[in-house]
């Protein structure tokens, strides 16, 4: 892939222009890539909605089932794809971040031996999985991506790396919890997210009080995040939610230093390494 002029070459992506922006990035920008799904069918549905004048929403990049690209808004161009969210210290990404839709239905509902998307239609058991979303409790039923959407995203991510400085890459759930799911559990987001932002940490280092890195998962229903060592120190973030996948950086005592879009102490004892 390569972009000119903002844009994905023509054997990348066909391009169908989307008016619907708030002008043009600020210098610097964008740094984050968002990524969502279309709770719809067809890549077909979902570009005739963002092409509707009288739908607020538009997104940079639409991701059909087989993998092919549909550019609707150049990469310095801000569309409405985050609406009220939040990461770190900002609000409203949309003006940092390049909207990335992937073609899925998204949570399930089974009956039977089916199991029907909101929308209607029909999938069987090797078209979903039952899985714990992050910032939830219990299992649910989702409509699985395909390898083609998977790939295509982990390419289209690496190459927009080349080209702008992206600095995180987020899920909707991430960034809007509470009112927003996708992509949900079915997407690898935390595995795509750590190969393309530290595919050059070393497994082993020679500096002194570092460990291997490892992973882990939060087995707490809510866990603190703290800018050191022990529980007088600050909570540095929102808490991390059960099934958040956390990178283990270091470890004094019975604490960990963790990474997920930013370093900092949580208790070892409700991480379980993987």
């Amino acid at each position: 892939m390569n972009i000119a002029h903002n844009k994905l070459d023509k054997k990348s992506a066909v391009y169908d222009q989307v008016s619907k922006t708030s002008g043009t990035f600020a210098s610097g920008l964008p740094d984050t890539i968002v990524i969502h799904y279309t709770a719809g069918p067809t890549a077909a549905s979902a570009i005739t909605t963002f092409k509707d004048v009288g739908v607020p929403a538009s997104a940079h990049i639409v991701v059909d089932t087989d993998g092919s690209l549909t550019q609707l808004v150049p990469f310095n161009k801000i569309a409405w794809h985050a609406g009220r969210s939040a990461w770190l210290e900002r609000n409203g990404l949309n003006k940092y971040s390049i909207g990335i839709e992937i073609v899925n239905a998204g949570r399930l509902e089974k009956s039977g031996n089916v199991w029907r998307s909101w929308f209607g239609k029909r999938y069987t058991e090797e078209e979903v999985v039952s899985a714990v979303h992050r910032n939830e409790s219990e299992p649910t039923w989702w409509h699985c991506f395909t390898e083609k959407q998977v790939e295509a995203v982990f390419v289209l991510c690496k190459t927009l790396m080349k080209y702008y400085d992206i600095r995180h890459i987020l899920g909707h759930e991430e960034i809007s919890p509470g009112r927003k799911i996708d992509p949900g559990p079915a997407f690898p987001l935390d595995k795509i997210r750590d190969r393309l932002l530290h595919s050059d940490r070393k497994e082993d280092s020679d500096t002194p009080g570092e460990q291997s890195i490892s992973t882990g998962i939060v087995n707490a229903s809510s866990l603190n995040i703290r800018s050191g060592p022990g529980a007088a120190y600050d909570t540095i973030t929102a808490p991390l939610s059960r099934n958040t996948e956390v990178v283990i950086r270091d470890k004094k005592d019975d604490w960990l230093q963790v990474e997920v879009k930013m370093t900092g102490w949580v208790s070892g004892k409700f991480i379980k390494k993987v």
